[in-house]
């Protein structure tokens, strides 16, 4: 079954083009939008599996849409797209929990691959800000292993391979609210931002890091 997507930029042929490579991908665009209020309405409406929004549009922004979709709990995943690489926006995408962050000037050669990891639930920033991510904080193995406890290491490697929380308590014989308390505890170790994606978009970003640990 194909996946439901809705796209909205409020540059018209951004929006057409964009529509049409991804349509040609064999995704299914269900609603388009040239506003950020009418995206979030048609967000609200379908409910599709993921939102491909301009981070600049009148009424609403990306951003705010991502912070609304987060706060109303919608299943919706929101991919950004934005021109702008200013870091403070990369921080706040990853506490509003958006999945996928790219920079326009590479959005048709990203888009698909962005849109193929969030799909799987995997977060898919943009190389030169996935470096960035991972620039914040450096970590040697060692120096993670200091850290982390085994079961914590455990839980940090499982999220690198894509697992949920509720797969990773059943290989651990454990309850979701463990692994939950878990995952708070790495954050506040790793000195992460206070939210669920960031701890995920960390582990993706830290993969080869993870594996040698």
């Amino acid at each position: 079954m194909s996946i439901s997507i809705v796209i909205a930029d409020d540059h018209p042929l951004m929006l057409r083009g964009l529509s049409g490579y991804i349509s040609s991908k064999g995704y299914n665009i269900i609603g388009s939008a040239e506003d950020g209020k009418t995206a979030y309405n048609l967000i609200v409406k379908l409910n599709p599996d993921i939102a491909v929004l301009d981070i600049q549009m009148p009424f609403l922004t990306g951003l705010e849409i991502a912070a609304e979709c987060k706060k109303n709990e919608l299943d919706t995943k929101i991919i950004l797209i934005t021109f702008d690489n200013e870091e403070k926006l990369y921080d706040k995408a990853i506490a509003y929990g958006v999945y996928g962050y790219i920079l326009k000037e590479f959005a048709v050669e990203e888009i698909e691959n962005c849109i193929e990891h969030v799909k799987r639930g995997e977060p898919y920033f943009s190389e030169e800000i996935a470096s960035y991510l991972n620039s914040k904080i450096k970590y040697t193995n060692t120096k993670i292993m200091e850290l982390l406890t085994k079961t914590e290491m455990k839980v940090v490697q499982s999220l690198s391979e894509n697992k949920t929380s509720l797969q990773i308590a059943e290989d651990l014989d454990s309850s979701v609210r463990t692994v939950e308390k878990h995952r708070s505890n790495i954050i506040k170790k790793l000195k992460l931002e206070k939210s669920h994606n960031a701890l995920t978009i960390w582990a993706n970003t830290n993969k080869k890091l993870l594996k040698n640990a």
